[in-house]
């Protein structure tokens, strides 16, 4: 059990089979329910949370090591998931737990690349309850963390570390924004962000919740970083691209979480999107595909752990 601003959240009741991160919130039909505008933590913040806890007990060769995923979640819920892996492993939970697993390596993977490259700052858009902040293998170099979210989502967050003893480092930094107020610099800047020097930014999860504007908005403002500054991101083809059983398991996805109060908003072309990242003014665009993604990362396993269509993972680079 969870409570935020002085409303309790059952952790078991708000787990979705469908697990991407809340949006950073802006551009909602009005015929939507937002739970963020509410003031409300993210519920497929949870989901994702959930997921990646279930992979360090069932998956094997593990592609994400997470040694504080189960302890963010709470007692309660770790101690569920302990004694039923399980409850979370048909085949839509497998389909959603590879991407989810996959695109965090891919991302971490660019993060490498970017500190071998000298570059300090890691900024983690919608960072819900991701844990890396708190595993950062390279802090001992001075990367710094800046975790961008809705404040109501980042309370919760800060709830859940406190619940389970994981200390704030001094490396990372909380950056409450809320779109419809606020700009991604200007709340960058007030929170020690050095817009003269390059960065990595990681947006897994979130840009389905967004209108097609809102992201290339936020890829804009990516793409006037430094040279050498990149970012990770994951996106929603559109169904035209994918079979009719993966088409019908999307739109039960889909309404799911729309009656969570998190609808989907967006769905991207790859070819389409490759071109406007390069005409924002990204040199190098690397949208390897599932195929790829999944010889990368979830290749030659007994458990058959694999990806489908439904998302594709981008890295661009000033």
């Amino acid at each position: 059990m969870f409570e935020v601003n002085g409303k309790q959240l059952n952790s078991n009741r708000t787990i979705s089979r469908f697990p991407y991160h809340s949006a950073l919130g802006e551009h909602m039909p009005s015929n939507f329910k937002n739970i963020l505008h509410g003031g409300e933590p993210s519920r497929t913040a949870l989901s994702t949370a959930s997921l990646r806890a279930v992979h360090q007990l069932l998956d094997e060769p593990i592609v994400l090591s997470d040694p504080i995923a189960l302890r963010i979640l709470g007692p309660e819920t770790e101690a569920a998931l302990r004694r039923d892996p399980f409850s979370m492993n048909d085949p839509l939970s497998r389909g959603s737990r590879a991407i989810l697993v996959a695109r965090s390596r891919f991302a971490e993977d660019e993060l490498a690349r970017a500190v071998a490259q000298g570059i300090r700052q890691y900024v983690v858009l919608g960072a819900g309850l991701d844990t890396f902040a708190y595993r950062n293998p390279h802090v001992e170099t001075g990367v710094r963390v800046f975790e961008v979210d809705h404040e109501s989502t980042q309370q919760w967050k800060r709830q859940c570390l406190e619940t389970a003893g994981i200390a704030l480092p001094d490396s990372v930094t909380f950056v409450p924004v809320d779109f419809e107020h606020d700009t991604l610099a200007e709340r960058l800047a007030v929170a020690g962000f050095h817009a003269d020097q390059p960065a990595c930014f990681c947006w897994m999860g979130v840009t389905v919740y967004l209108t097609p504007q809102a992201v290339l908005d936020t890829l804009s403002f990516v793409a006037s970083q430094p040279v050498g500054s990149s970012i990770t991101f994951d996106y929603r083809v559109p169904a035209s691209h994918l079979g009719p059983v993966e088409r019908f398991v999307v739109d039960l996805a889909e309404k799911e979480i729309a009656a969570l109060g998190e609808p989907w908003l967006s769905s991207f072309e790859p070819e389409h999107l490759q071109q406007q990242l390069r005409e924002l003014g990204f040199r190098h665009v690397e949208d390897p595909g599932p195929e790829a993604i999944n010889s990368r990362y979830l290749s030659r396993r007994k458990d058959g752990l694999q990806s489908g269509s439904l998302w594709r993972c981008v890295c661009a680079r000033v």
